[in-house]
């Protein structure tokens, strides 16, 4: 089984990175097809509306790079770090059900971008073509 898992790394690494990569950049384009609910869902979460446009590029641009595994590290490390952030912030209303299961999806893909951040991007991808991938 080892080996046999050995052989699908490279595609695996792949496919695990584009399908947390697509999570970052559809919520960036859900951003950006409405800026303005954006911004005050962030001041009913009590922040302020200015960090729509932050957020938008760090969505877009975090995905895009997980993506295409460049800087591939850093980048799953700033994302564990927003999406555990996110999660508190967004769904800390532990009275409802719904909340509790969406910070939980939240703490799940923290691990699994801390995963990233320790494993690395695998064969295919930006840093292991650079030689940053080890």
């Amino acid at each position: 089984m080892e080996h046999f898992l050995q052989r699908l790394d490279p595609f695996l690494s792949l496919l695990a990175r584009i399908l947390m990569a697509t999570l970052f950049v559809m919520a960036g384009m859900d951003v950006a097809m409405d800026f303005a609910k954006f911004s005050a869902r962030l001041e009913a979460d009590g922040l302020s509306g200015y960090l729509t446009g932050p957020v938008f590029w760090f969505l877009i641009g975090t995905g895009l790079l997980l993506l295409v595994g460049a800087w591939t590290r850093l980048v799953a490390l700033a994302m564990a770090g927003f999406a555990l952030a996110s999660g508190i912030i967004d769904y800390g209303d532990f009275a409802h059900a719904t909340d509790m299961v969406m910070l939980l999806k939240n703490i799940a893909l923290t691990g699994g971008y801390l995963y990233v951040a320790l494993h690395g991007p695998g064969r295919w991808s930006v840093d292991a073509l650079f030689g940053r991938a080890g």
